[in-house]
């Protein structure tokens, strides 16, 4: 009792701390400079060039025809921004759903976004790390420290990030060798979860060519951000072959979750023998681990306010209600732990290397990448544990190759190309033991006698894709560039379900059943040309005017965690899915003014997606399917960013952005659960079973309105010390997290609030500093399941929704962090 109470009475001081800071900061945003920077700004004022690389050249972001919002490497320091949902959570038109299986997680930029629920779906926003291309949900498992910067392109982009992505890109960039020795040390404790993080680099030259970069970093939870409410179960059992009734145990999953475990590691070498050729290797590795997969899985709306299968009570609160396996069936599962523990554990390695060449005029890259993952889980796959339970256990393995060549030439003439070529390798293995209804079989192999059904499938992948753009100075200030990205991919895939248990044989295909459809196989092809342009003008020093037409492609697929179903006369066409495309324009103005003191930007857009991949469970037939939609994004985005030199060490900015996102065309769209005629759920089809008409409505986590607001102050204190103070506002309008129009899932318009308070050496040689995110404490959700078994029927006369279960987001945090530099 004493240490619980010393730990929320050291929260509680911590909380205050960080509210004093808030009240000296006064506005509400910040931008950071770096350290060294900080120092000269606090002392000069004026805005800090920001360099990207989003048309694979370094070039201002002020100078890109491209809506591009840019993080500094300091900036991801100072807000502890290691993972692709806390980049989120401080950027407006991007939310990042984590979802417990599938493809692990729902990324949505400007209202667009892939479905969680398909592994075999890849992300309409792509990430990028390192030049390299990551299309899997999975990637946000990947804990991301030392890095050089993160640029989040917006809109469809074709032509510079591996392969296409129809919604935007998230790149990544690690940081490189230092050309002097540097070391630093940083170690953290958040008091929610109560995590212990500590963290190492060392850098610097081995000889006069050759530098080398460690980075190694460690966390633990000592407790969790959620909490499970939960009591043992008694779960009816009945032996298929005996006809035998039991009992088996099913104790509460841990009461703190996520319990999360990390440790990363990167090793880099940077090769520069000549002042033509740099060659860099980059090998790095994650190992991540929680003990629940599903463990932001809220029931946050109820019909009757209170859950079908278990009756807690649902609430837009950090909790959960889950239990583990049943021991006696975990002993026997593959991939359980053997007292029945929900877990997830991913595990990762990746090896990159980078070579650059500078001719006279033409500078040659090659990137070339191996990387590695493997996930697996154990599942309380009814989010909401009772009597009717059902648990899975799933291990899947995905690995790519990848080399792409590209040419960029730097004429002194008006014309200017880039050509280059991609070719990628992919192989995911995937299987999957499924516990449901209660149902055993002590007849069977004793990995299967307490399974329901299992799966195994595997897809094969191969990609060859040529690219080239030419730019054009038609005039000193009027640039025209002209592109296109042709692609061929292959998929080869295979689908079986080895065991199913004699209860729901007429559910699940037998691997061997009589009509032949018992094994799946799929060979899949697929071409594309994705063209763009783009014109830019400069009319006078500091302000830039662009136009671009742009098209993106993203593959089709297969489903590999899909259902082979007995009740579907056409397993092929459940378990496959068609390319994505879009296609539109973007437009805006990009300006530098008052004496470099202000950037102010505008931009509008307008893109039509075609075929928008949209994942579903077909209850009717009882299976998985991806049925694909027409739709359209549309907006206008305009951000600030004012360092006046006035009030030298001041900076605030901000932006307001409004997205109207819509289905065009979605004439037979799912049914959500207990969706009535009178809602809606009123188009029968021929061959069975109803659906609705959703063309004209809101796209999943879509909100029109978003916005941020806030400020960052570094000043001298004397005595060679610094003071930095931030803070960060993001405002979301209301959305659907449902892709099917269900009212029940609506998550309210929401604000968080973050800040930070540091003081340090002006030198940088040590700092310490108090962070804290979602200061409001405000539970929302970024995506959104029916309830399994609850719920009835759609097409009925009588509504019978199910509990909504969201991808809850993180509570309140608070971190103190102490950092040094020698």
């Amino acid at each position: 009792m004493t240490r619980i109470f010393a730990q929320r009475s050291a929260y509680a001081m911590a909380t205050s701390a960080m509210a004093l800071s808030m009240g000296l900061a006064q506005p509400l945003f910040a931008q950071d400079v770096a350290p060294q920077a900080a120092t000269q700004a606090a002392q000069e004022g004026g805005l800090t060039d920001i360099v990207v690389t989003a048309r694979k050249r370094e070039e201002s972001v002020q100078d890109v025809p491209v809506a591009v919002t840019a993080i500094s490497a300091e900036l991801i320091q100072r807000q502890d921004l290691t993972s692709i949902e806390k980049i989120a959570a401080r950027t407006p038109n991007l939310n990042v759903g984590r979802a417990s299986n599938g493809s692990g997680a729902q990324l949505t930029l400007r209202g667009i976004g892939s479905s969680s629920t398909s592994i075999g779906i890849e992300q309409s926003v792509a990430v990028v790390v390192d030049g390299v291309y990551y299309g899997q949900g999975r990637i946000i498992n990947e804990g991301f420290f030392d890095l050089g910067g993160v640029e989040i392109l917006k809109g469809p982009q074709a032509l510079f990030f591996g392969k296409n992505a129809t919604a935007g890109v998230i790149s990544l960039t690690t940081a490189d060798p230092t050309s002097t020795p540097e070391f630093k040390a940083r170690a953290g404790y958040e008091f929610k979860a109560q995590q212990a993080q500590a963290e190492f680099v060392g850098s610097g030259p081995l000889t006069d060519t050759l530098g080398v970069r460690v980075a190694v970093r460690a966390s633990k939870m000592y407790g969790g951000y959620y909490r499970n409410v939960s009591t043992p179960i008694d779960y009816p059992t009945f032996d298929i072959a005996t006809g035998a009734t039991g009992f088996a145990v099913a104790n509460p999953a841990p009461e703190e979750q996520p319990g999360e475990k990390e440790l990363l590691g990167r090793v880099t070498l940077k090769w520069e023998p000549t002042d033509r050729l740099t060659a860099t290797l980059k090998a790095s590795g994650s190992y991540n681990k929680t003990n629940n997969n599903s463990w932001n899985y809220v029931a946050y709306n109820c019909p009757s306010g209170e859950s079908q299968l278990n009756g807690y009570a649902c609430a837009r609160d950090f909790v959960t209600h889950q239990n583990k396996l049943p021991a006696e069936f975990a002993a026997q599962i593959p991939y359980a732990k053997s007292d029945g523990s929900l877990y997830n554990r991913y595990k990762s390695w990746a090896v990159t290397a980078n070579i650059n060449y500078e001719l006279d005029d033409v500078t040659l890259t090659s990137v070339t990448n191996y990387n590695w993952n493997n996930n697996r889980w154990a599942c309380a796959c009814d989010f909401q544990s009772s009597v009717a339970s059902n648990w899975a256990t799933e291990n899947s393995t995905f690995d790519a190759f990848s080399t792409e060549f590209r040419a960029l030439t730097s004429f002194d003439g008006p014309v200017n190309l880039m050509v280059g070529g991609l070719y990628q390798k992919t192989k995911r293995t995937f299987d999957q033991y499924i516990v449901l209804g209660g149902l055993t079989n002590s007849a069977a192999a004793p990995e299967d006698e307490y399974l329901a059904t299992r799966k195994t499938s595997f897809t094969d992948g191969e990609t060859v894709a040529l690219f080239g753009q030419a730019t054009w100075k038609i005039v000193p200030t009027l640039e025209l560039a002209v592109g296109a990205r042709y692609t061929h991919e292959t998929k080869d895939s295979y689908f079986t379900q080895p065991y199913n248990n004699a209860g729901v044989a007429a559910i699940f295909r037998d691997q061997n059943d009589p009509d032949g459809l018992g094994v799946i196989t799929a060979d899949q092809t697929f071409n594309n040309w994705s063209p763009e342009a783009s014109i830019t003008w400069k009319p006078v020093n500091g302000v830039l005017v662009y136009g671009a037409y742009k098209t993106a492609y993203k593959s089709g697929g297969f489903s590999n965690g899909g259902i082979n179903s007995k009740l579907s006369a056409d397993p092929v066409a459940d378990l496959t899915f068609d390319p994505e495309r879009a296609r539109g324009f973007e437009g805006g103005v990009k300006t530098t003014l008052a004496d470099n003191q202000l950037r102010l930007n505008l931009s509008v857009y307008s893109y039509a997606y075609k075929d928008l991949q949209v994942d579903f469970f077909n209850s009717p037939i009882f299976a998985f399917q991806t049925l694909t939609a027409d739709a359209r994004t549309k907006g206008v985005e305009v951000d600030f960013e004012y360092a006046p030199r006035a009030v030298a060490g001041l900076n605030i900015h901000g932006s307001i952005n409004y997205n109207r996102a819509r289905y065009t065309s979605f004439p037979q769209a799912p049914c959500y659960a207990g969706q009535s005629v009178g809602e809606g759920c009123n188009i029968v089809l021929p061959g069975g079973g109803v659906r609705q008409d959703l063309s004209g409505q809101a796209l999943s986590v879509a909100p029109e309105w978003t916005g941020t607001i806030g400020a960052s102050y570094d000043t001298p204190m004397g005595n060679g010390l610094m003071l930095g103070l931030n803070a960060d506002m993001r405002y979301s309008g209301s959305y659907l997290p449902s892709g099917f129009g269900n009212p029940d899932s609506r998550q309210s318009k929401y604000a968080t609030l973050d800040a930070g308070i540091r003081v340090g050496a002006e030198d940088d040689r040590w700092q310490v500093a108090l962070i804290g995110k979602n200061l409001t404490n405000r539970f929302y959700v970024t995506g959104v399941v029916d309830g399994p078994s609850t719920g009835g029927a759609s097409g009925g006369a009588v509504p019978a929704h199910a509990d909504q279960l969201g991808f809850g987001t993180l509570p309140r945090t608070v971190m103190v962090q102490l950092s040094t530099r020698f």
